[in-house]
């Protein structure tokens, strides 16, 4: 237990027979019941973890039968924490590169009352993600964080692709887990759903660290990217209506709306111009003037609308 807090902890792991068991060895002695989640692995991970659990009976092998990615084999760790009533439940790789002795960090908000769920974030603990991060991924990595404030509401965090993460009990009982996304960018629907239902979010600085030899981030480029844009795109939608129409009301849906309008307005004369143009005819300065009144309105209330999210989440 940690500050009368059962604390359980979901180690996720998919052919790690080099390194489930380092990574088992650093768990503190603070957690009180360890879910290792086998995500169908081909190699002697599930050996491994069972026989760990005859030195260490907090250890509790959850397979699944076949890979369904990280995303699912969170969601299965979460299901048995939940089943447990475990009141913070911290999520690690099963690849030995998360910091074990800083998990107080991630525990501490949560029992304190200043947040339901925390997750680490690299990038606000020295300059080791700079120095050792390819520039694609540190690119890729920033992007994603952009998209991702957007579509979840939550602009104070970063670093969206961290692992290194801990839930409340409350929010693992709220949130309907069948529901969420299981495969690429499932970090960022988890983020979209907790602040559907108003959970409070904090970024913890967190050590990196790079094992030499070892697979690091998904994110190898910006395909990654491209690949969960419209994933984050239905998100953001989805989020706008449980949170601002269903569960409580907020103009700053209008704000979207209007805004999103104005500005696809603006792009068809713009375009309409550039075609106008390309046949060698001059369009009309009232025109050019209506094209960048419809931008200019259209960029300004979503930016309201952002502004009006940031005030929410603070207010909340």
């Amino acid at each position: 237990m940690y500050r009368d807090r059962k604390i359980a902890l979901v180690a996720i792991a998919h052919n790690e027979e080099r390194l489930i068991l380092p990574t088992l060895e650093k768990v503190p002695v603070l957690v009180d019941r360890i879910f290792v989640v086998d995500d169908a692995s081909t190699d002697a991970t599930p050996k491994l973890v069972r026989e760990r659990a005859k030195v260490d009976p907090r250890v509790e092998l959850v397979q699944h039968t076949t890979n369904q990615g990280c995303g699912a084999a969170i969601i299965s760790g979460y299901l048995a924490a939940r089943k447990g009533n475990y009141d913070v439940t911290v999520v690690v790789g099963g690849d030995d590169q998360m910091p074990m002795e800083q998990m107080t960090r991630l525990l501490d908000p949560i029992i304190d009352g200043r947040a339901d769920y925390t997750k680490g974030n690299r990038f606000l603990e020295g300059e080791g993600p700079f120095e050792l991060m390819p520039r694609v991924r540190v690119v890729g990595n920033t992007i994603l964080s952009l998209l991702t404030k957007i579509a979840s509401g939550y602009y104070h965090l970063f670093d969206v692709v961290d692992g290194y993460t801990a839930i409340s009990l409350k929010a693992l009982q709220r949130i309907d887990w069948s529901k969420a996304w299981r495969g690429y960018g499932y970090p960022m629907d988890f983020l979209v759903r907790l602040n559907a239902y108003g959970f409070r979010t904090e970024d913890i600085p967190r050590r990196a660290i790079y094992l030499p030899g070892e697979r690091q981030s998904q994110i190898k480029s910006l395909s990654y990217v491209i690949r969960v844009s419209p994933m984050l795109l239905r998100d953001f939608l989805w989020r706008l209506k449980v949170r601002y129409i269903f569960r409580d009301f907020h103009p700053l849906v209008f704000l979207y709306m209007i805004g999103t309008a104005l500005f696809a307005a603006g792009m068809g004369v713009g375009l309409w111009i550039i075609s106008y143009k390309l046949h060698g005819s001059i369009p009309s300065a009232a025109t050019a003037i209506i094209c960048a009144l419809l931008l200019s309105l259209g960029i300004q209330s979503i930016f309201f609308a952002m502004l009006f999210e940031m005030l929410e989440n603070q207010r909340r």
